[in-house]
């Protein structure tokens, strides 16, 4: 079938998307069972949300209700991930958001949302690589070594200084992604096992120390939010004159678009489909089975540490390993912060594997350049842009303090999350005789529910975070029309 529409808005079919997978040079080594994908998931969502904005929320906007806010972000995951697993399965190519727009809403929609991940992975993984560098630092002043203050990142004052670990991390795991994905994932499930021992022995421990009385209340009175002005306050309130609320029942909202970020990194799994040997089975099972776990253990952590200790007196930084401090058992909170600290290798790694996923489809696809898409000869990995954005990263978390741009992950993927639920709508009425192995129920009303619960949480996001998620859309733009546009395959082939 060729490929449908004109110019900006031309579809590219899923027949030849799946066709582009098996050519020789562009292909990429099918290794992934539906475990691996959940060990992925589990891996790459467990990290810092856990460990550090279960103490946050539940002393700023919800108290000992941070359970149902963790409940609340998991629904909106859940409703898309239900529309992910249909595209994946049915598409089961390399790309994840990127190639279910380009199958259903057109080239221009999908560069879009493909520049968006190229950011929100990137982003999300020099990140991630500066906090494992924080928790290596403190366990390493715990036996009394210290790195020098130059190595350590960019200092506050004069914003110099260079963080040698977060760099040497991510090119050791550029190495480990080039080697090959059951490589990756056989690590990938060593550290899964240390995080989630981890995780059990805080909520087993924990459960010995609950006290009834620190559940009540357990939705606290609301109180009006103590926000910024300008554009450091949510985009709702500039627009509707909404204010969020701490505590309360609408406070349960606004702490979700918060704890959102803990949820982080389920649809790299989608990244993963063209890798996976039975992608139209196991594909939702392990976008599915990694989202329910991961929600479970987050409801688990924040009723035992919201039971350990009043909501009030939780630490904003440590709040699982100072829970524990408080209650006279120091040893569990060393063993926390070596589960974090290990944890986050695995959370780091798959956020880079998913973005030279979508830069390798990209690059098939001609929308950048098509160098970048050679797989190893030996290895089948797209080793090619694996080493220049695990390069580039390594050194943008080593001289660049970014956390003020940790919203920036939020947002791109909230908005991949639209794209995703309107694409299925889209494909639904265009192609409605593809075979799908895996279908999303109530559709169109489901992913309509879906769109306007991302929708939502993103407005709570601050304008200032939109104003840089628009400055880096309109780049897109700019380098779509001064190169993608004309060398797609897609405008070649017509």
């Amino acid at each position: 079938m060729p490929p449908s529409g004109d110019g900006l808005f031309r579809t590219k079919t899923v027949e030849q998307s799946i066709r582009d997978t098996e050519e020789p040079e562009h292909a990429l080594k099918k290794s992934l069972s539906a475990l691996d994908l959940t060990v992925f998931g589990v891996g790459v969502i467990i990290g810092t949300g856990i460990f550090v904005l279960t103490g946050k929320v539940a002393k700023e906007t919800a108290g000992p209700a941070t359970a149902l806010a963790f409940v609340a972000a998991g629904i909106v995951c859940a409703l898309a991930a239900l529309c992910y697993a249909e595209f994946a399965s049915t598409v089961p190519v390399a790309g994840s958001a990127y190639t279910f727009s380009y199958a259903s809403l057109g080239e221009l929609v999908a560069w879009i949302i493909g520049w968006d991940l190229v950011l929100e992975f990137a982003l999300g993984t020099a990140v991630v690589a500066v906090g494992w560098s924080g928790y290596v630092r403190s366990l390493m002043d715990n036996v009394g070594w210290t790195m020098p203050e130059v190595l350590s990142g960019p200092d506050v004052a004069s914003g110099f200084g260079f963080d040698i670990l977060a760099f040497a991390l991510v090119l050791i795991l550029t190495v480990i992604l080039v080697l090959g994905m059951k490589l990756s994932a056989r690590v990938t499930t060593v550290v899964v096992a240390i995080k989630l021992a981890v995780v059990f022995i805080v909520i087993i421990a924990g459960l010995f120390f609950i006290k009834a009385s620190n559940y009540t209340p357990f939705i606290p009175e609301a109180a009006k939010q103590e926000g910024g002005s300008g554009l450091d306050a949510p985009l709702v309130q500039l627009i509707f004159g909404y204010e969020p609320t701490n505590f309360g029942v609408m406070g349960i909202f606004t702490a979700a678009s918060v704890v959102f970020f803990a949820f982080i990194g389920f649809d790299v799994v989608a990244t993963a489909a063209e890798e996976t040997k039975l992608p139209q089975r196991d594909m939702p099972r392990g976008i599915l089975a990694s989202l329910v776990i991961c929600t479970l253990l987050y409801v688990a952590v924040s009723l035992v540490v919201t039971g350990m200790q009043n909501y009030s007196e939780l630490s904003v930084s440590a709040p699982l390993a100072d829970a524990f401090k408080a209650v006279g058992h120091p040893f569990y909170a060393g063993v926390i912060s070596f589960g974090a600290a290990v944890g986050l290798t695995t959370v780091c790694m798959i956020l880079l594997l998913g973005q030279t996923r979508v830069f390798f489809a990209m690059s098939r696809d001609g929308l950048l350049p098509r160098f970048f898409s050679v797989t190893h000869p030996r290895f089948g990995t797209p080793y090619r842009p694996t080493i220049l954005l695990g390069v580039i990263i390594a050194i943008v978390a080593g001289f660049t303090s970014i956390n003020e741009l940790a919203t920036l992950v939020n947002i791109g993927t909230l908005f991949a999350f639209v794209v995703v639920a309107l694409g299925v709508i889209v494909l639904r009425r265009t192609r409605p005789e593809l075979h799908r192995a895996f279908r999303t129920p109530w559709v169109p009303l489901l992913p309509i529910v879906s769109v306007a619960a991302s929708v939502w949480l993103m407005l709570n996001l601050p304008a200032e975070t939109w104003l840089r998620f628009g400055i880096w859309m309109v780049l897109g733009v700019i380098i779509y029309f001064a190169y993608g546009r004309r060398n797609s395959r897609m405008s070649k082939a017509r």
